[in-house]
C-alpha cells in the first residue's frame, strides 16, 4: 500500500509482521501503539532504557537499551507473535537493522509513519517535564524522517502506512490482522495428499479412483468426493491437496494441469508449486529458461493448446501458495519440505526453501544440486508432507513423510490420507523418464530411514528439566535429577531400548478404610468412582504375579521392520521398569512362541488387521521375578521370626508355671508368633516351582496397540472379552482374568462386589483392581484414576510387616498420605498412553522415548513404595 494514502479510517496488517513505528519525537508514537495494539505486543525503547537504568530518558544507555529491544523481539518472532517496535526510527540505518530481523525470522515489515507537523510534537513535549532534550532534537529528527520516506520500499517495506496530522490519527478507527495466505488452519481435512504427478494423468486419475473420488477423465473434472466421518461425528468431503511439480517428463501435463486447476479454482482442491511449476511459469512469461529435466516434453504439448489455456496456466501457478498450514497448524505441505523455523512465515527465502529445499550449493556425479537432509533436524509439532526427492517408498523421518515415490520414473504414485496416516499407491503405467540419479538409498536390512536415524539418540533430548506435552492430561514436568536417574537406569538395565514403546504406571490404593482390622476395603474405591460421576465400574481380580509389557510380532521379519530389531526373535516380556523378565533369551523366546501361536490359532492378527501386539499383563509366578527379594527380605524376616518367637514363647510358659507374672507377654509374643506364621502362609501363596513353560501363567488385561491402532477408546469389558478369545489358544499358559461389572450407587451391586474381594482374599488371593468402565475418564478435574487397587488384609501384611494389624499400628497405618501417589499414577498413565500413540503414529523413536524416560524419572519421585 502506497505511503501517500493518509486518510484511512481502516488499515490492514499481516497477523504476523514486525511493525515500526516511525516518527519524532511528540508525534504521539506510543499512545498509538497503546490505542491500536495488546500491550505485551509493544516493544518501546523508552520502557526498556528505564528497565536497565531507572530512567527512561536516559540516552546514554541507548544502545543497550536496543539490545534488549531486539532480544525480546527476536524472542516474539520466533514464537510466531505480531510485534510492534516503539522508537523514532527516523533513520534509514535503525530501520535496516529491523528489517533484517524480520528477515531472519522470516515475518513482513509494516511501516506505520507519523509524519506530524513540528509545532505539534513541539506542543506535546513541552507538556512532558521529564523530556528535557533540546529544541533543535525535533526539527532534527523531522528532517531526518522526510529525507528517508521516499526510500521505505527499498529498504524492504511492503506496507507503508502515513499519517500527516492529528487528525489523521483520529480517523484512523481500526487495525486489523490479515491471516497470511498460507495460513489454512480453520481447513481440518480430511485430506488426501498427493504425490508428485510430473504429467502422470492416467495415474492421477487411478489414484483418485482409487480414493474414492469419482473423475470426469475425458473432460478432465472432478465428478465428486468421497466423504468421511472424524471421531466427533462430523462427516467432511474429502479434499486433495497436491504438493507440487504437476508437469515434465510425463505424457500429459495439460491434463494434469487442467485436472488440477479446475478442481482448485473450485475450491475442491488445494495445490502448491513444485520446482518444475515454477520453472514453466519463467517459460511462460518469456524468461529465458533452459528446456531439460523433461521441460522440453511440457513445451512441446502446449504447443496445441490455445493462448486463453496459456494464460489461465500462468495465472494459476502464480497465484499458487509457496505451502499451507493446515488443521490447527498440525500439518504443513510444501513440494520440498520445510523446517519449523519458516512454517506459516511469508519470505522470499521461505518461497525458495519450499521449491528446492536446502542445498549445499555444489553438485553431486550426476550434476544435480547436493541437498541438505533438513528432516533429520526436525523437531516440529506439525507434520511436514512433501515431494520433490523420489524415493521407492514413502519414507517417515522426524514427523516428516516424502510422499514422491518416482511415477513418472516407472515407480508409482502415492497418496497420504490425513489424518489417518494411510498410504495409497497406485503403480506406473511406464516408465516414462529415466531418472538422472538412482532412486532411493542403500540399506542392508528392511530397517527404513527413521529406524536407521533412531539407532543413536541425540542425549539433549533426554537431560535437563524436560516438560512434556500428552494429548490426554496436562503438561508434564520431569525434574533434572529424576532424568539423571532414568537415563542410568535405560543405559545400564534395560531391554534393547527400541523395543521400549510403553511402560505401565504405577497403581494408587483407595482411599485409608476406617472399618475395623481393614487398612483397604472396596467400599472406598466404589466411593471415589461414584463421586467422580461414573455410574458403573469393573472389578478384576488381582493377580498374585508381576506386572508385565509383553510384545509379540507374527515373525522376525515383522519386528525387524516395524521395531527395528533384528536378531533379537519375535518379540519381547519386560517389567514395569523396562528390565527383561527372563534372564534366560532362549526361555523367553519359547514363551512369545507360545502366545504368538495362540494369537495366530485364534485369529487374532486377522480380526486386528495387525501383525503385532504390545499387551499389559500380570505374568505368574511372583517368585520367578522376586526371588532375591523374597529370600532377602521376606524370607529373612519370616525365618527369624520362626526360629525365635517359638522359643521365646516356650520360655515365657516356663515361667508362668515356675510362678513369674509373665502373662502379658506371653499374649504378646504369642500374638507376635501367631502373626508371623500368617506372615510366612501369605508370601509363600505367591511362590511355588517353575520347572518348565507350563509353570508359568500369563494373564493380560489390557490389549494397548497392534499396527495403526490403540485400544483406549474401548472400554475394559471389550478388552476383557477379546483377551478371553486369546487365551482359549492356550489355556495351558495364559489366563483370562475374572472380573465383575458394578453399578456404583446400586447397594446390591456394591454388595456383590464386597463379598467377592471377601472371598477372593480369604482364599489367600491378593485383592481386586477397581477400574472406570471405560479406559479414559475424565471428570471436573481432569482424568480420573485408571485403576484403585484393594488389597486383602493377609496380602498387606507382607508389605507392611507381621504385626500391621495390630490396633495401635493400624491406626499409625491409617494416617498415609495417598496424594503423592495418585499424581504419580495419572502422570504416568497419560505417559504410557501418549508414548504408544506416538509409536503407532510411526513418531521418531526419541518422541516415544520421552514420555518411557519420563515414566522412569518419574518412579524416581519420593512416595512410600507400599503404596
Amino acid at each position: 500500500m502506497s505511503r501517500r494514502n493518509t486518510k484511512l479510517s481502516h488499515i490492514s496488517i499481516p497477523e504476523l509482521s514486525l511493525v515500526l513505528l516511525i516518527g519524532p519525537s511528540g508525534a504521539g508514537k506510543s499512545t498509538f501503539a497503546h490505542r491500536f495494539f495488546k500491550p505485551t505486543e509493544i516493544i518501546s525503547s523508552d520502557v526498556c532504557r528505564g528497565l536497565i537504568s531507572d530512567d527512561e530518558n536516559n540516552q546514554t544507555v541507548s544502545a543497550d537499551a536496543f539490545e534488549l529491544v531486539r532480544f525480546i523481539a527476536a524472542k516474539r518472532l520466533k514464537l510466531g507473535l505480531l510485534t510492534v517496535i516503539d522508537a523514532t526510527n527516523v533513520q534509514p540505518e535503525s530501520r535496516r537493522e529491523w528489517v533484517r530481523l524480520a528477515r531472519e525470522y522470516h515475518v513482513l515489515p509494516v511501516a506505520i509513519v507519523l509524519n506530524m507537523p513540528e509545532q505539534v510534537c513541539q506542543e506535546r513535549n513541552t507538556l512532558r517535564s521529564d523530556r528535557n532534550f533540546g529544541t533543535h532534537v525535533i526539527p532534527q529528527q523531522i528532517s531526518q524522517l522526510k529525507r528517508g520516506l521516499r526510500d521505505l520500499r527499498e529498504e524492504g517495506f511492503r506496507q507503508i502506512f502515513e499519517m500527516r496530522s492529528p487528525e489523521d490519527v483520529a480517523m484512523l478507527e481500526t487495525i486489523t490482522r490479515s491471516p497470511l495466505y498460507n495460513n489454512k488452519k480453520d481447513e481440518h481435512g480430511p485430506f488426501d495428499i498427493i504425490g508428485d504427478v510430473h504429467g502422470c494423468y492416467d495415474e492421477l486419475c487411478n489414484l483418485l479412483e482409487v480414493l474414492g473420488y469419482q473423475v470426469d477423465r475425458e473432460n478432465t473434472s472432478l465428478i465428486s468426493a468421497p466423504m468421511t466421518t472424524n471421531a466427533e461425528g462430523y462427516t467432511r468431503f474429502r479434499k486433495p491437496v497436491f504438493v507440487g511439480d504437476l508437469v515434465d517428463r510425463g505424457p500429459k501435463s495439460p491434463q494434469v494441469l487442467r485436472l488440477v486447476m479446475n478442481m482448485v479454482n473450485n475450491g475442491l482442491a488445494l495445490c502448491v508449486p513444485g520446482n518444475h511449476d515454477a520453472k514453466l511459469l519463467r517459460y511462460l512469461n518469456g524468461k529465458n529458461v533452459q528446456l531439460r529435466h523433461g521441460l522440453e516434453q511440457t513445451v512441446a504439448q502446449l504447443t496445441s493448446e490455445t493462448p486463453e489455456f496459456l494464460e489461465s496456466v500462468k495465472s494459476f501457478i502464480d497465484g499458487l501458495i509457496s505451502h499451507y498450514v493446515l488443521d490447527d497448524g498440525k500439518l504443513v505441505v510444501a513440494h520440498a519440505g520445510l523446517k519449523e523455523s519458516m512454517q506459516g512465515r511469508g519470505s522470499g527465502a521461505v518461497r525458495e526453501f519450499c521449491l528446492y529445499g536446502e542445498t549445499t550449493g555444489e553438485t553431486d556425479e550426476f550434476g544435480l544440486p547436493v541437498r541438505y537432509n533438513w528432516a533429520l533436524e526436525y523437531k516440529g509439532r506439525a507434520m511436514v508432507v512433501y515431494g520433490h526427492t523420489p524415493v521407492p517408498t514413502a519414507q517417515w523421518l522426524n514427523n516428516t513423510i516424502d510422499i514422491d515415490t518416482g511415477c513418472v520414473f516407472g515407480a508409482s504414485l502415492t497418496a497420504l490420507r490425513y489424518p489417518e496416516r494411510a498410504l495409497v499407491s497406485v503403480p506406473a503405467l511406464e516408465q516414462y523418464a529415466v531418472p538422472a540419479r538412482p532412486i532411493g538409498y542403500s540399506a542392508d536390512s528392511v530397517l527404513s530411514v527413521q529406524q536407521q536415524y533412531d539407532s543413536v539418540l541425540n542425549i539433549e533430548d533426554f537431560t535437563g528439566k524436560q516438560i512434556l506435552q500428552t494429548r490426554y492430561s496436562n503438561n508434564i514436568t520431569i525434574r533434572e535429577e529424576n532424568n539423571i536417574a532414568a537415563l542410568e537406569v535405560m543405559s545400564r538395565f534395560t531391554i534393547n531400548p527400541k523395543w521400549l514403546i510403553y511402560l505401565p504406571p504405577t497403581m494408587s490404593p483407595a482411599e485409608t478404610s476406617q472399618a475395623q482390622g481393614f487398612l483397604e476395603h472396596p467400599a472406598e474405591g466404589l466411593q471415589y468412582y461414584k463421586e467422580a460421576g461414573l455410574e458403573k465400574v469393573i472389578c478384576e481380580e488381582k493377580h498374585m504375579g508381576s506386572r508385565a509389557v509383553v510384545i509379540v510380532c507374527r515373525d522376525e521379519e515383522v519386528a525387524e521392520r516395524r521395531f527395528g530389531v533384528t536378531g533379537e526373535g519375535n518379540g519381547v516380556i519386560y517389567t514395569r521398569t523396562g528390565r527383561s523378565f527372563f534372564t534366560d533369551k532362549q526361555t523367553e523366546q519359547d514363551f512369545i512362541a507360545r502366545i504368538n501361536t495362540a494369537l495366530i490359532s485364534t485369529g487374532f492378527y486377522e480380526t486386528f488387521d495387525t501383525d503385532w501386539v504390545c499387551l499389559d499383563a500380570e505374568l505368574m509366578p511372583w517368585s520367578a521375578k522376586a526371588q532375591a527379594l523374597l529370600q532377602t527380605q521376606y524370607a529373612a524376616v519370616g525365618t527369624a521370626a520362626g526360629k525365635a518367637l517359638p522359643a521365646v514363647v516356650t520360655a515365657l510358659q516356663q515361667a508362668i508355671s515356675n510362678g513369674a507374672p509373665a502373662q502379658a507377654l506371653l499374649e504378646k509374643y504369642t500374638k507376635r508368633l501367631e502373626q508371623t506364621t500368617h506372615y510366612v502362609k501369605a508370601y509363600r501363596q505367591y511362590c511355588w516351582s517353575v520347572n518348565s513353560l507350563d509353570d508359568y501363567k500369563l494373564a493380560p488385561f489390557h490389549i494397548m496397540a497392534t499396527e495403526g491402532k490403540t485400544w483406549f477408546d474401548k472400554d475394559h469389558e471389550w478388552h476383557m472379552s477379546a483377551i478371553k478369545n486369546i487365551c482359549a489358544g492356550d489355556e495351558q499358559i495364559l489366563l483370562a482374568t475374572p472380573y465383575l461389572l458394578v453399578e456404583t450407587g446400586n447397594a446390591e451391586s456394591e454388595q456383590a462386589a464386597i463379598n467377592w474381594w471377601k472371598e477372593l482374599t480369604a482364599a489367600g488371593g491378593e485383592g481386586m483392581v477397581i477400574k472406570p468402565y471405560t479406559f479414559l475418564s475424565k471428570g471436573d478435574k481432569g482424568l480420573i484414576q485408571p485403576a484403585i487397587k484393594i488389597r486383602g488384609a493377609e496380602y498387606l501384611r507382607i508389605i507392611y510387616g507381621p504385626e500391621y494389624d495390630a490396633a495401635e499400628n493400624l491406626e499409625r497405618l491409617r494416617n498415609r498420605k495417598l496424594t503423592g501417589k495418585r499424581s504419580l499414577a495419572l502422570r504416568e498413565f497419560a505417559l504410557g498412553l501418549e508414548g504408544l500413540e506416538r509409536f503407532v503414529n510411526k513418531d521418531p523413536l526419541q518422541l516415544v522415548h520421552q514420555c518411557v524416560f519420563g515414566i522412569l524419572a518419574l518412579e524416581s519421585e519420593p512416595v512410600d513404595p507400599r503404596l
